[in-house]
């Protein structure tokens, strides 16, 4: 009883401290999104202090950061449908036609690392005078989600019961039409699952937006920078459009990470 004892008090300890240590600098980024660059300089400030808006109202209006989120809401969308139109029609033909070899092509590209292809990618896509778009932002974003989509989706057809497929194309259904009205519905949660993931690394990507975006389609992560010059940092506005940056995203991973979970494990629990 004292050994048990022991070890739930030394885990309650571990968990708290492990927490406090995330969540620190989370806390004191909102915090200082409400000072001055005073206020945020000033040690004893940094609990109580008089709070101010001024940094977002910087953030809302003065730097456009409305059309910023506009931007990083449809590059987020956009590859996300195109990662999930191609992903899940990709995932259920390697997985149901034992297509190993596209497979394991997959997984390599999924384990590459996407800023390997960023030179590459801007040598073509320069070329093809199609850097400062959209167009470029949402292919590359496309590009590295797409695998991670096939990765979830196989998973997910492999645990599906093959027997109600082979049933539907007993009464006459073709393999499309059996995916279509059989599979699909089924792996609903799967779909939505590798949708949030993706929609997620979208949201937050930076390197592939730096270099990629022009003046009027850059995204948040890049904008961000504009409070950053070469002799002094605004550290109000820099920690309050770190704020808009983080905090839908976390809201949003917060309220679905259920269904994020379920998703991930039920390829491995069914079948």
């Amino acid at each position: 009883m004292k050994a048990r004892s022991a070890y739930r008090i030394f885990r309650f300890v571990a968990l708290t401290v492990v927490v406090i240590a995330l969540l620190a600098p989370l806390f004191w980024m909102i915090a200082a999104s409400f000072k001055t660059n005073v206020d945020i300089y000033d040690t004893g400030k940094a609990v109580v202090f008089s709070p101010t808006v001024d940094n977002y109202a910087n953030v809302l209006q003065q730097a456009n950061y409305v059309q910023f989120i506009g931007n990083s809401l449809w590059v987020a969308f956009a590859a996300t449908a195109l990662s999930l139109l191609l992903g899940v029609p990709a995932a259920y033909s390697m997985s149901r036609f034992n297509m190993r070899k596209s497979a394991l092509v997959v997984l390599m590209a999924r384990v590459i690392p996407g800023v390997s292809l960023l030179v590459p990618w801007y040598y073509v896509f320069s070329n093809l005078q199609m850097v400062g778009g959209f167009g470029v932002l949402i292919l590359s974003h496309m590009f590295v989600s797409l695998p991670l989509v096939v990765y979830i989706m196989m998973g997910y057809f492999d645990g599906l019961p093959l027997e109600l497929e082979e049933a539907a194309l007993v009464d006459g259904l073709t393999h499309i039409g059996a995916f279509r009205r059989i599979t699909l519905p089924l792996s609903v949660p799967g779909v939505a699952t590798a949708g949030i993931l993706s929609f997620i690394f979208s949201w937050n990507n930076f390197m592939f937006a730096l270099v990629l975006s022009g003046a009027d389609t850059k995204t948040l992560p890049v904008a961000i920078f504009d409070f950053v010059g070469y002799a002094s940092i605004d550290w109000g506005g820099l920690m309050a459009a770190a704020t808009v940056v983080t905090l839908p995203i976390m809201l949003i991973a917060l309220f679905v990470q259920k269904y994020v979970v379920s998703g991930l494990t039920a390829g491995a629990t069914k079948g």
